[in-house]
């Protein structure tokens, strides 16, 4: 059986579980990450629930065979098992490392008071945050060990550049391996933003955390 980092690290070299409308299940890479992996026709259950349970409810819930593990009424139950909660149903997106040096000057902090440096320590490990003129950018090891990138750009200095700048330099600070980033769909500018530095979308996920 394929890990869940193995299955991570094919897709960021672009393969996919087959599209045949399955559901692969397996176990969580730590005790604070369960959830969902949704590729084209095929999904990925993470979680150190009974295998059994997981297929019940699934077949259980009232809807199309390939949209039961992100319909509310699934996670519901998931998270009713568990005692987890969710935010929102994610995009999934990576972009490749690149070399060079960030266009923007970044000043590597230490503020465990800014919202999205608490919001990432709570889904990440070793994070790492930097700060530009008018942004921060954070990365840290999310799920299964990946690295995953998030950022926050200043309402005032909005529309020029400086997310996808940012997002951009994420590429750069990775050491050499993918950087991947979830995105909520309705944030339009946010996924703009990676597209435009590169990043591509490989699927959806529902990152269920404890309370």
């Amino acid at each position: 059986m394929e890990t869940l980092r193995e299955i991570l690290d094919a897709a960021a070299r672009g393969v996919f579980p087959p599209a045949d409308g399955r559901t692969t299940i397996v176990p969580q890479a730590c005790p604070r990450d369960a959830g969902v992996l949704s590729f084209t026709a095929h999904s990925v259950v993470f979680t150190d629930e009974d295998p059994q349970w997981v297929r019940a409810a699934l077949r259980a819930t009232d809807c199309d065979e390939l949209a039961a593990t992100l319909n509310a009424r699934f996670l519901t139950a998931f998270m009713d098992r568990t005692g987890r909660r969710t935010d929102t149903v994610d995009a999934m997106v990576v972009g490749s490392p690149l070399t060079g040096r960030p266009a923007v000057w970044l000043t590597e902090i230490d503020d465990p008071d800014h919202p999205r440096v608490i919001s990432s320590r709570r889904r990440r490990d070793e994070v790492r945050v930097w700060a530009a003129d008018g942004g921060v950018l954070v990365l840290g090891r999310g799920i299964a060990g990946r690295l995953e990138a998030a950022v926050e750009v200043d309402a005032e200095v909005r529309h020029r550049g400086l997310g996808r700048a940012l997002v951009t330099a994420a590429r750069q600070l990775a050491g050499g391996e993918p950087v991947w980033a979830q995105i909520s769909p309705g944030n339009a500018r946010s996924m703009r933003a990676f597209q435009a530095a590169g990043y591509v979308p490989v699927g959806a996920e529902a990152l269920l955390t404890a309370h």
